[in-house]
Order: C-alpha cells, then sequence, then structure tokens
C-alpha cells in the first residue's frame, strides 16, 4: 500500500467526519456551552477576590475541558457503530490505527480547537497575565490531544454497549489525570514565575506516546467490540 493512498485515506476520513458535524452542528455547542458555563459559573462563586481567581484558574479551566472532552467522547463511534459505517472502515485494506488517528484528529478539531479559541477570553475574567495565558494555551494543544487519543480507547471498547457513559468516565478519568497535573502545574509555575519546561516537556512526551502508541489498542477494541 503506497504511502499516498494511505494519506488520501487519513484525509477522506477527516474530511467526512468535518462535514458530518457540520450537518449536525447543533450537537458541537454542547461540550462548549458546558466548558464556558462551568468556567464562567466559578468567578460568581467565590467572589472577586484577584488572588483567589488567579490561583485556582488553571484548575478550573482545565478541569472544565476535560469534562467538556469526555462529553464529547461517546460520539467518537457511536454513529460509525448504529450505521454499519464501522464494519466497513474494519474491512477496508487501510490499516484500521491510521483511520481511527484519522477519526480522532477529527474529533480534536470538533472539541479541542473550539476550546483553544475561547480559552483567552474566559482567562481573563481569572485577571491572568498574557504569558500566563500563552503558557495555558501551549498546554491546552498539548494535553487536549492526548485526552481525545486516550479516550478512544475507552469509546472502542464501550461502543457496543447501550449505555456506556458511566463505564467510559471509569475508565478514562484516571488516565486524565497525569495531564491535569502536568498542565495546570505548568500554569501555576507560570503564575508564580517559575520555569515551566519541565512540565511542558512531559506533556510532549506524553503526547507523542499517546499519538504512537494509542491508535493499535483502540484498533483491536473496536475489532473486538464488532465481533
Amino acid at each position: 500500500m503506497t504511502t499516498p493512498s494511505l494519506f488520501n485515506a487519513f484525509l477522506s476520513v477527516v474530511r467526512r467526519d468535518l462535514i458530518l458535524a457540520y450537518r449536525h452542528r447543533a450537537e458541537l455547542i454542547n461540550p462548549l456551552a458546558f466548558f464556558v458555563m462551568v468556567v464562567t459559573l466559578f468567578p460568581l462563586a467565590v467572589g472577586a477576590d484577584v488572588e483567589l481567581l488567579r490561583r485556582i484558574a488553571p484548575g478550573v479551566i482545565w478541569v472544565a475541558a476535560l469534562l467538556a472532552s469526555l462529553l464529547s467522547m461517546d460520539a467518537l463511534f457511536r454513529s460509525d457503530f448504529e450505521d454499519g459505517s464501522l464494519e466497513l472502515m474494519v474491512m477496508t485494506p487501510h490499516p484500521l490505527s491510521i483511520l481511527v488517528l484519522a477519526k480522532v484528529t477529527a474529533h480534536w478539531l470538533l472539541s479541542g480547537m473550539p476550546l483553544l479559541l475561547i480559552t483567552p477570553l474566559l482567562a481573563a475574567m481569572f485577571d491572568l497575565q498574557a504569558d500566563v495565558i500563552g503558557v495555558l494555551l501551549t498546554t491546552l494543544v498539548l494535553g487536549t490531544p492526548v485526552l481525545s487519543l486516550i479516550g478512544a480507547i475507552a469509546v472502542a471498547l464501550t461502543v457496543g454497549l447501550r449505555k456506556g457513559g458511566v463505564l467510559l468516565a471509569i475508565l478514562v478519568l484516571p488516565l486524565y489525570v497525569p495531564v491535569l497535573i502536568f498542565a495546570s502545574g505548568a500554569v501555576d509555575s507560570a503564575t508564580a514565575g517559575l520555569p515551566v519546561s519541565g512540565q511542558l516537556y512531559m506533556m510532549c512526551a506524553m503526547l507523542f506516546l499517546a499519538i504512537t502508541l494509542t491508535p493499535w489498542p483502540t484498533a483491536a477494541a473496536l475489532r473486538m467490540s464488532l465481533s
């Protein structure tokens, strides 16, 4: 199988998922609306203490992003499983792991990218400085794809279950904790004027490991769910 044909298959899956999402674009608003509501409610709840807002901002924004990502994960393979497209993907001559990576890429473009665009505005509510917001955006760029890649494994395992949402959360949330720790730690260090390279390097390592390792178990879990 040639590299151009494999790359074309990757782009075709991404384009297909983006087109389908555009046709059902009302569903895309739910995770973003959830993210915005959670983040905006915290300043109203804790008051106008600027130091407190700066201190809790990394955790609040990252926990909201994590939950918003989890909210949209269940739909990653669900529609393909229900209409039979998933079986056709398994039967194609292209490696299923590459097609899985394409679907995760489309999922991140639809769920992670909007969070990146709205985060600077929300971060301003917590009185974060421009350099701290830059570090926050960097952690989101590195961390949200990891959330999608790790979540894809759990979604593949539960796609055949009618009510797999609770099981999905149980499987995924413990695996999300390292991303949350390093991301919020990087923003905390930036707020305190400390170096953040260590946390960012660790998040880069997690991203590369996730891209390299997660498509294969996800593909195996999909085959198991279809058998």
